[in-house]
């Protein structure tokens, strides 16, 4: 039996895999802490799990529109319009479950053998296997540590060539908790006026998670572009709704219909209940975010000093998302030694820089969705592991 190639050109999400041998290891009786996995550990609010379970209670068990229940199209587009300081259209949301859709959408939409798409380096993996899966060239943005991981408008707009078809942006970041300054998406939003060609796919997921004096900016406040934007955004970070698959994306108009008939074509529709419960959490009290975006502010400040008290680390400070992007090239370890080694023989599940791409060499990353308790322990462990002398690890392994 024979598959098309393409197939084999699609990679994965590593966090996933180190996931499943931390659980295996675990459940063999080993002591884990888990610092791999993009999730928040706070339970989805209540009144949003209340709005669920109501829904399902009150009938609401069949096939909805393919784009979304229009109120909650409609409270999507309230959401956005302050993040844009301008009116906008709900018929352009499409409700999708989980962003990965919208990525799916946006890059098979605009990739194919001879065209171009910027991505950044390292990022999250799925933006540069999907476009080796349209068999587009990947031309990667490379991220720079003494830059906090943000990218300058100039270094994009060098990259854009007559082929390029597609930019992914991607503020805050992961897998390094980089945020692009709001001077700098002016910059390029008045860079991308030269290049009417490109458009731009904006992953704004960790948007509401962010520290300090640094702003989210977005290119959809920009009205000259909009015909070129496509916005994605949605629950499972901000809300805590990793599991109920929920996402929403904002498009060009004249993209609205084909992506609707790609949603027709692959998932039907979006379920009925946790589309209720996502009208919910946007039209519900907010105080529960805040708590959430306080309580990884305190673990960020405390993983960041942590990591920088350890002998052969260095970790810049993220300025949004619930990632630590520390740089362990002093160890001697590469990225993947360090990640199997701490944890096979540490107990403590990271993920290697590399899984985001070759510019993640020499860096580690380090989820701090996790409690002050076991980060402080998993900080103890990381440093024991470095401190042993790897001559007496091989012999005792």
């Amino acid at each position: 039996m024979q598959t098309v190639d393409s197939l084999n050109r699609l990679g994965t999400e590593t966090a996933f895999e180190v996931l499943a041998r931390a659980n295996a290891l675990a459940a063999q009786g080993h002591s884990m802490i888990n610092l791999g996995i993009g999730q928040p550990d706070f339970p989805t609010p209540p009144h949003i799990v209340e709005a669920g379970i109501k829904a399902l209670r009150d009938g609401h068990h069949g096939y909805t529109p393919a784009n979304g229940i229009p109120e909650l199209r409609e409270a999507v587009a309230a959401e956005l319009e302050s993040r844009a300081g301008r009116p906008l259209d709900p018929d352009r949301v499409l409700i999708v479950p989980g962003g990965k859709v919208t990525m799916f959408f946006a890059i098979t939409a605009f990739g194919e053998p001879g065209a171009e798409i910027i991505y950044p380096n390292p990022s999250f993996p799925i933006y540069e296997s999907l476009i080796n899966y349209t068999g587009a060239k990947p031309v990667p943005l490379m991220l720079k540590e003494e830059d906090g991981f943000g990218f300058k408008a100039e270094d994009i707009l060098s990259l854009i060539t007559e082929q390029t078809r597609l930019i992914v942006l991607n503020s805050p970041a992961n897998p390094t908790g980089g945020v692009v300054a709001p001077e700098e998406i002016e910059r390029l939003a008045e860079g991308l006026e030269q290049h009417p060609q490109v458009a731009v796919l904006c992953d704004e997921i960790y948007s509401r998670i962010l520290y300090g004096d640094h702003k989210h900016a977005s290119l959809l406040a920009y009205p000259s572009l909009s015909e070129r934007i496509i916005l994605l955004d949605g629950w499972s970070k901000t809300y805590a709704m990793t599991g109920w698959r929920l996402g929403y994306s904002y498009w060009p108009e004249s993209l609205v219909a084909k992506m609707t008939r790609l949603a027709v074509n692959s998932y039907s529709c979006v379920n009925a209940a946790a589309q209720h419960a996502g009208l919910a959490a946007l039209t519900g009290p907010q105080d529960e975010v805040e708590r959430m975006r306080q309580a990884f502010d305190q673990r960020r400040k405390a993983i960041v000093s942590g990591l920088n008290r350890i002998e052969g680390i260095s970790c810049v400070e993220p300025g949004g998302a619930f990632y630590a992007f520390p740089n362990i090239s002093a160890t001697g370890y590469t990225a993947k030694q360090l990640e199997e080694g701490l944890l096979e023989q540490a107990g403590v599940a990271a993920i290697a820089g590399t899984s985001f791409g070759a510019n993640g060499e020499g860096f580690l990353r380090l989820s701090y969705a996790n409690s002050l308790e076991n980060i402080e322990r998993a900080l103890e462990r990381i440093e024991n592991y470095l401190a042993e002398p790897r001559t007496s690890r091989s012999a005792s392994a």
